[in-house]
Formats: structure tokens, C-alpha cells, sequence
């Protein structure tokens, strides 16, 4: 008897490669002994209400998009009674995740790992009861994924976060905070941070740091603090591209935990879309919730 698969999968994520390459996907699976049972979505939330309220039987769910339509799937995974093995087919337009799991970009090699490939078990984020991937951020940059439109991101990829990030420089903002963390508490005012578990955020690699695991319970937290003149602009840049360079504007660290507090809410993104403005933020590491299908050694 043919093993059961979920296929859910995003008809517009990337360049649309999915559409020239599903049937060979499928083929993959099919030829690996799965019976596969397609969905593609048609707005947010239908991979986490596919996933969540698929019927019994399945034993992998497996999905094609960009990290936003991996979130979802794992959001639903996760808030369902039975979990999983995930596998992820990229098709996005930075997928950043994939690149931490060294999954491939090319899609049929990608499919090839879903099925010949091995279990890993990777750390979730929690965020107010939320579920992410592999970050929550906040600050300048943090919604120019949500704020991009979709055609822009499948005609210039990276190019269009550069761009849109550039353009906004002059209109920075900062955030009073509150930040408490193992055991400790930084205030002041801030104009970035992220909480990762991932090598690269918004396609750019070592930003988050050395030696990331994705397995260990730990974030890997920057914070940026509002610098008071050009110059620390062209500093922070430095120190953000060069980790040898230290900038007295910027704080680095791992926990498993971050409480980030504000005056007014702020507005954070997830796994890169918008995930809702927040007086409190109550960051958590789920250690090895997920069950995601990464190459073999």
C-alpha cells in the first residue's frame, strides 16, 4: 500500500518556478512509493488550516514556497494533534532556512532529499503564543519583506530588500526599550533587533554570528542601538558585515529566552511577514520541536 503524503505548495512564491517543475516533484514522490495529495494555496493561512485540519493517515507533509509558506505549514504542524516529518521544497525568493538546513535550491534535488534524505530535529521559536521558524524582528529593514510587493520580489530577489532597505534609511526610527534577559536587563533606544535561529537572515550569511546551531535551545539575539551620528551609521554597517569589527552600538548574545518591553507597540515581523504590533514580546526557544527532512550524511 502506497505510503500518504501532503503536498501543499505556493503557485506564486518566488518566480513561479513551482509551475514548470511540480509535475516532476510529484513524479519524485510517486516514484518513491507515496500516494500524494496536492494543495495549493490561495491566501494566507491556508497552509496552516491544510495542515492543521488535514485527515488522518499521512506520514509526511511536505511543502514548496518561500519561508513564509514554510512557517505556516510548521505553525499547523505544530498546533495539530498528530506532528509529522515536514520536508520543504524552496521556492522562495531568499529561503533563508533552507540555506541554514543545506537543502538545495535546485527544486527536483530538493525533492530528492524529501524522500532519500534523513530527520533532523530543529529548534521552533515561540512569540506570544505565535510559532517562527528562524526569526522575529523588529526595527528598520524588519518590513520590507511583508512591504514588498510580490511581483518586485520575483523580478529583483535579494535586490529588492537592498533597495527598499536603502530607501528607507533617512526615515529611521527608534524604539524606547526594555530588554531582560538571562538574568540581566538593557534599556535604552533601539532601532533593530532580530532573534534568529538561522545562518543567514534576508540572504545574507553570518549576520546572525559563528558557529549557529539550529538544535541547541538558543537564539542568537542583535540588537542596535540609535546611533548618534553618520559616522556610527558607517560603523554599525561595518561591524554588522565584518564580525572583527565592534561597534559599542551593537549587543550580541545567545539565550533561550528574551523579554523585550516597549512604551508603544512595535511592529515585528516573522519568519519575514508581519506578525502584529507588540507592547510585550515574550520570545521563547522550542527545543527540537520540528522534525524537518534535510540531506543524509
Amino acid at each position: 500500500m502506497a505510503k500518504q503524503m501532503l503536498f501543499v505548495y505556493n503557485p506564486r512564491a518566488g518566480k513561479a518556478q513551482i509551475r514548470s517543475n511540480l509535475l516532476d516533484i510529484i513524479d519524485t514522490f510517486v516514484k518513491a512509493g507515496y500516494e500524494v495529495t496536492a494543495y495549493p494555496t490561495q491566501a494566507p493561512g491556508d497552509a496552516v488550516k491544510a495542515v492543521r485540519e488535514r485527515r488522518s493517515g499521512y506520514e509526511m507533509v511536505v511543502c514548496s514556497g518561500g519561508d513564509g509558506t514554510l512557517d505556516e505549514v510548521v505553525t499547523g504542524m505544530l498546533k495539530s494533534d498528530e506532528r509529522l516529518p515536514v520536508g520543504y521544497v524552496p521556492a522562495g525568493s531568499t529561503n533563508d532556512f533552507a540555506n541554514s538546513l543545506k537543502i538545495p535550491k535546485n527544486m527536483l534535488q530538493a525533492a530528492d532529499v524529501v524522500v532519500n534524505g534523513r530527520n533532523f530535529a530543529c529548534d521552533v521559536g515561540k512569540f506570544n503564543g505565535d510559532v517562527f521558524i528562524y526569526v522575529a524582528a523588529f526595527g528598520i529593514f524588519t518590513d520590507v519583506s511583508y512591504g514588498t510587493p510580490q511581483d518586485t520580489k520575483n523580478v529583483l530577489g535579494h535586490a529588492a530588500y537592498l533597495i527598499e532597505g536603502v530607501r528607507r534609511l533617512p526615515s529611521m526610527r527608534a524604539y524606547p526599550l526594555r530588554i531582560t534577559c538571562n538574568g540581566e536587563v538593557i534599556e535604552g533606544e533601539f532601532l533593530y533587533g532580530m532573534v534568529t535561529n538561522s545562518h543567514s537572515v534576508g540572504g545574507f550569511r553570518g549576520i546572525t554570528g559563528q558557529n549557529v546551531a539550529l538544535d541547541d535551545g538558543l537564539f542568537e539575539v542583535t540588537l542596535i542601538r540609535r546611533p548618534t551620528n553618520p559616522l556610527d551609521i558607517n560603523n554599525i554597517i561595518r561591524a554588522l558585515v565584518d564580525k572583527r569589527v565592534k561597534s559599542e552600538y551593537i549587543y550580541t548574545f545567545t539565550t533561550a529566552g528574551v523579554l523585550v518591553e516597549a512604551e508603544e507597540p512595535v511592529a515585528w515581523t516573522l519568519d519575514g511577514e508581519f506578525g502584529g504590533e507588540h507592547l510585550t514580546a515574550q520570545i521563547e526557544s522550542w527545543h527540537q520541536a520540528l522534525e524537518i527532512r534535510v540531506p543524509g550524511e
